[in-house]
Order: C-alpha cells, then sequence, then structure tokens
C-alpha cells in the first residue's frame, strides 16, 4: 500500500506532473547520445534558472549535500583557510565539511532566526585575505530565513571565491550567480524546482574552476571531481565517469521546462503570495514566526508552536487524518516548532488552504 501525501515539509515537495510523468519514459545508457543531449539541454535550463552563463553549469548525481561537497571539495585543499557564514544548520554543515577536508574554518554567526550581516562576512576576509572561500546558505532551511547576497560581489575584487547554497532558494526567489558574483553555486531538485531528489545543480565560475584545477593534489572525491564530471558530460566525446540516472534527468528536465514555461518572475510571485497567505495567517492560529520581517522565506517558514501544542502529536493527526507531512523544527526548535515549505507545485492556494484547514480542525 503507497499513501498520497501533501508534503508540506522542508523538502521533498510534490513534484510537478510533468516531472512524474516523464519518470515513466525509456530508460537510456548513460552514454547514449540521446541522454547525453538530454543533459546538455538540462544544463541550459539550468543557466537560465541560476542566472549564469557559466560553461560549467552540471546536474550532478547525488542530493544537495552532495553538490555542497562537490563545491568544497573541489575548491579547498587541507591548510586552506574556508570563512563561513553560520545561522543555522546548514551553514552548520558548510563548516562541518569543510573542516573534514582539512581546511581551518573560521564562523560568522548570527542568532538563529536572524539574517547574517554581509559586511561581517566581508570584514572576516578583509581580516583574513589569504582566505581560499567565503560561503554562506542563501535560503537557510532551518530557520527560513533569507540571507543578502549581493554586496559579497565584492569579492571578485579579491583573490577570495564566494560559495552559495541555493538548495532551498533556487526556483523559490531571485538567484542571480553572474549579478552577484557567485563563484559557485549548489542547489537541490526536490524543492523549489518541482522534481524529485536525487540531482543536484552545481554552477561554476571559470575563476572557480581554474582554482579547481590548480591544485596539490587531485580532488579528494573521484565521485565529485567537477573536471572528471564535465569530461563526462560535456567533453567530445564523452568520456566515461558514472552511470547516472536518466529517469531522474528527465524528470528534472521536465520540471525545469514547466518552470521555465511559467517564467521565472512569475514563479517568484506565486511562491510569495502562498507564502505571505500562510505567515498571515499562522499568528492568527498561535504560531509565531522566526524570521524577522523583511527576511523570511516566502517557500519555507519556520514558527514556534502554540502553547500547549504537542509537536508530535499534531504532526501525526496531520499525516494519519489529512495525509499532510510538515517538517519538525532543528536547533532550537527541535520539538517547540515547525517547518513548513510551500515549494514548487505546491506554493498554490489550494495546499495553504489545506493546511490551515487541517490545522484548525484539530487545534480547535
Amino acid at each position: 500500500m503507497h499513501s498520497e501525501r501533501l508534503l508540506l515539509g522542508p523538502g521533498p515537495s510534490n513534484p510537478y506532473p510533468e516531472a512524474v510523468e516523464a519518470l515513466t519514459r525509456p530508460v537510456l545508457g548513460h552514454l547514449d547520445p540521446e541522454f547525453l543531449a538530454l543533459v546538455a539541454s538540462t544544463s541550459e535550463r539550468l543557466r537560465t534558472v541560476f542566472g549564469t552563463r557559466n560553461q560549467l553549469t552540471l546536474p550532478v548525481s547525488g542530493t544537495g549535500s552532495a553538490g555542497m561537497e562537490a563545491c568544497l571539495a573541489n575548491l579547498l585543499e587541507p591548510g586552506d583557510l574556508a570563512i563561513v557564514g553560520v545561522n543555522g544548520y546548514f551553514g552548520q554543515r558548510l563548516s562541518e565539511v569543510a573542516r573534514r577536508l582539512g581546511a581551518q574554518v573560521r564562523t560568522v554567526e548570527a542568532e538563529w532566526g536572524r539574517p547574517i550581516d554581509p559586511e561581517a562576512l566581508l570584514d572576516a576576509q578583509r581580516a583574513a585575505p589569504q582566505a581560499r572561500l567565503v560561503a554562506v546558505v542563501h535560503a537557510e532551511t532551518s530557520t527560513g530565513v533569507r540571507n543578502d547576497v549581493a554586496p559579497l560581489r565584492e569579492l571578485q575584487d579579491t583573490g577570495t571565491l564566494l560559495v552559495l547554497d541555493t538548495v532551498t532558494s533556487l526556483g523559490g526567489i531571485p538567484v542571480q550567480v553572474d549579478e552577484w558574483g557567485v563563484d559557485a553555486c549548489y542547489s537541490a531538485t526536490q524543492k523549489c524546482l518541482g522534481a524529485p531528489s536525487g540531482i543536484a545543480p552545481v554552477t561554476m565560475s571559470e575563476r572557480a574552476m581554474a582554482r579547481a584545477r590548480d591544485r596539490r593534489q587531485p580532488v579528494s572525491s573521484f565521485y565529485l571531481d567537477l573536471d572528471l564530471l564535465e569530461q563526462y558530460y560535456q567533453g567530445s566525446p564523452a568520456r566515461y565517469h558514472h552511470t547516472a540516472s536518466s529517469p531522474l534527468l528527465s524528470a528534472v528536465h521536465a520540471g525545469l521546462g514547466r518552470l521555465l514555461a511559467e517564467g521565472l518572475p512569475a514563479v517568484w510571485e506565486r511562491h510569495a503570495r502562498s507564502g505571505e497567505r500562510l505567515q498571515d495567517a499562522l499568528p492568527e492560529l498561535g504560531f509565531e514566526l522566526l524570521a524577522e520581517k523583511g527576511h523570511r522565506l516566502p517557500q519555507l517558514t519556520a514558527a514556534r508552536l502554540p502553547e500547549g501544542v504537542d509537536d508530535a502529536t499534531v504532526r501525526t493527526a496531520l499525516r494519519t487524518d489529512f495525509g499532510i507531512e510538515v517538517g519538525g523544527g532543528l536547533g532550537p526548535l527541535a520539538g517547540a516548532g515547525w517547518r513548513i515549505g510551500l515549494m514548487g507545485q505546491n506554493a498554490r492556494e489550494r495546499p495553504v488552504a489545506t493546511l490551515l484547514g487541517a490545522l484548525r480542525a484539530i487545534t480547535g
């Protein structure tokens, strides 16, 4: 028996119907010319969504965490200094991955629920101009906070690279890789891109790829070596690297097609309307929004539970009685708050109304 869920957690979200249909297409070999043409078309669509002309723009096999590791593993060597913005769980994960790669890590921190001051990140780089990179999460999934990225373009005038996590932001709010001077950027397909999980879109600038190729030692991960992946997906002839999944790539290609047919500005506006409606209604039900106004993500809302509401009890009732999944809290919100996602196909009036109606029925 397979249960049908309305997925309103931090991810995965329900895919666009076109992405689901694409999963049923015939499987292609991983070096079939038709498959490589599908990869090339997917990469071109990703360039549009990322807002970039980067040649190295690829659908990497793996989840968003694979995209994170791909960017850091290709750019960092043992002993390098990485400056990482931390105002939630995924900023902490960036720091941990960098440490495991042997980098020295200096964090610039803000309270969970508050944005990172971009000037503080720039000050940290000015104090340590030898830093290999500055990394920050655009949309912090643990708190629903949007961090300002555009001011970090100043790093283009230095030798320090800018790495950006757009796992929850890409397709839901504007992302402008080239305009913001982002050198390496990664995302995931199961959120605002409206496809199943399993693919990590990655894009890297020419100066980032020059750094990745000018290493003292090989990239620690063979699987995530972006130079090898570029030779596989974009080489002439293509060089075998791993057995990529044609059904997943077909679904991502179709999800991106649906998004681009609607138009990025229209998609961003749809996410904004849905998030605003939810965030206007939650305080009326006793929830307290975590992120401060002006830095709230429309596609991911973190909120403290009303007094007297038990996290596990109500989330279980939502799932069993109404088929709705929401996410539990992380860090200071663990057991005391929720993370509610309205992403991709679910950034619409109906899912919001369905969730609010179920909450009113359960909490009385």
